[in-house]
């Protein structure tokens, strides 16, 4: 069965500001929560920046701009996502005043952009909370943030109106639930954060994406806001009921995130959770109004699925298994535990457009592996990673498969199209990309680029509109 995609489907690759960026003190740029966790996840964080921390160098595209958006030209990205770190336009948070370094910066990039025909693909926040704003504040406890976030959508969607069309609001927004400081500014360990102070956190980031969204369609009806969550198929781990329902529950938690988003108010299924959890919200009806401003697509990021039990003697939580679950005993998985399953993408796919009737785009999707850099290639240096070429025809494949079911798909950007610092680990051995970056975990390398092999396969899929995958 041959593959076949959309005419005008935007393909392209996904990264993050604070993966890419580095220069963290240039420019006029304020501390990130991201300065301050050297480890990822897997660490509390340091009171300020440490020299370990990779994220303050990254891939130093800061200043390899220009070379790196020729690159991804060069492979005939239709779009590439980007960040627009946080603090560099306000570098504190709370400013009166945008910081223009930083906004000339980003103009700089959209110009290299705009060069080659390629559209930006924006999110305002990707786990980047200005450092002052959650030591000050508390993050997104706090619900002064909502104005913060506001006022700096507002600036950047004026700065860049005609230039930018697709926003992204929070990345894997329901990443707040597993992971409170990266994901919402609060330093406090999940398992010592209330029910009532999470769940109250998450409703300020959901209020706040609605007046994002809403100002996004003021100042330009022409813009297309979308919200972004982590997509995860559960399944039960076995036929039982039980196993069913858990795996029933475990999705609805994470489909309140778009549900909400996408239908302006908090499904029943959560208020009972609230009720049964003692939970009680602190909502006005200036909230309520903002949430009705519902996005245009959903974009979403899928990496694995994971399966479900109410057996307590099973559920044993695997080594990649970030957001829950237990691992699937059908399926493989990658270095870092993260079980690979194409087939689930589709699920996903069909599940979201079934249950939203909304354009969806697939924000990331790639593997994280430690890369071999070899002689040979047109740079001199490459990598031969058919295993990422395997994984991403794989689930290509399948999300052909879905646009034949019927799902309506906008585009695919692939994460990272070059090798960024992993956000969960910190790393830079967890490559991703079609470009290697001559950088390793001890900070040492040259930061020189190498084309793999799997960059000549991507710029074939993009050319062929997805002809040349191998179903």
């Amino acid at each position: 069965m041959s593959v076949t995609f959309p005419e005008g489907f935007l393909w392209g690759g996904a990264t993050a500001a604070n993966q890419i960026e580095g220069a963290y003190d240039e420019g006029g740029k304020g501390l990130e929560i991201r300065d301050v966790l050297p480890k990822g996840l897997h660490q509390a964080p340091t009171e300020g920046p440490t020299p370990e921390n990779l994220t303050l160098e990254a891939i130093d595209f800061y200043h390899r701009y220009p070379e790196d958006i020729a690159l991804f030209a060069e492979m005939g990205f239709k779009v590439f996502r980007i960040s627009i770190a946080w603090s560099r336009i306000f570098p504190n948070g709370d400013e009166a005043e945008p910081n223009e370094e930083g906004l000339a910066f980003y103009d700089r990039v959209f110009d290299e952009m705009e060069k080659y025909g390629m559209e930006p693909l924006v999110t305002l926040s990707h786990y980047e909370t200005p450092l002052h704003l959650a030591r000050e504040y508390g993050g997104w406890r706090s619900r002064e943030l909502i104005g913060f976030f506001e006022k700096f959508a507002r600036t950047v969607m004026q700065r860049y109106k005609g230039r930018v069309k697709y926003w992204l609001t929070f990345n894997e927004v329901n990443a707040i639930l597993h992971n409170p400081f990266t994901a919402g500014g609060i330093e406090v360990p999940r398992e010592e954060l209330s029910e009532q102070e999470l769940y109250q956190a998450v409703h300020h980031e959901l209020v706040a994406s609605g007046l994002a969204t809403k100002v996004a369609h003021e100042i330009d009806p022409e813009n297309k806001v979308g919200c972004m969550i982590i997509a995860i198929p559960r399944y039960g781990l076995t036929p039982d009921p039980a196993d069913q329902r858990k795996a029933q529950y475990e999705s609805q938690m994470d489909y309140a995130f778009g549900d909400i988003h996408v239908r302006g108010q908090y499904p029943g299924y959560m208020m009972r959770y609230f009720r049964e959890h003692d939970i009680e919200l602190d909502i006005t009806d200036a909230d309520r109004e903002a949430l009705t401003h519902t996005v245009d697509f959903v974009s979403f990021s899928y990496y694995m699925s994971v399966c479900e039990t109410a057996d307590p003697d099973k559920d044993v939580k695997g080594e990649g298994n970030v957001v829950g679950g237990v691992p699937n005993p059908t399926l493989k998985a990658s270095e870092w535990g993260w079980q690979i399953d194409p087939v689930g993408l589709r699920i996903i796919l069909n599940d979201y457009w079934d249950r939203w009737q909304k354009p969806l785009f697939i924000v990331e999707n790639g593997l994280g592996a430690k890369d071999e850099l070899v002689d040979g290639g047109p740079d001199g240096k490459t990598v031969e990673d058919d295993y990422r070429i395997d994984y991403l025809n794989d689930h290509l494949v399948q999300v052909g498969e879905a646009i034949d079911d019927g799902v309506e798909l906008m585009g695919y950007t692939t994460w990272g199209p070059i090798d960024l610092v992993a956000m969960s680990t910190a790393q830079m051995s967890k490559r991703y990309g079609f470009i290697y970056v001559d950088r390793n975990d001890d900070g040492s390398g040259t930061l020189e680029r190498y084309k793999k092999k799997s960059f000549a396969w991507y710029k074939e899929v993009i050319a062929t509109n997805g002809a040349s995958l191998k179903a």
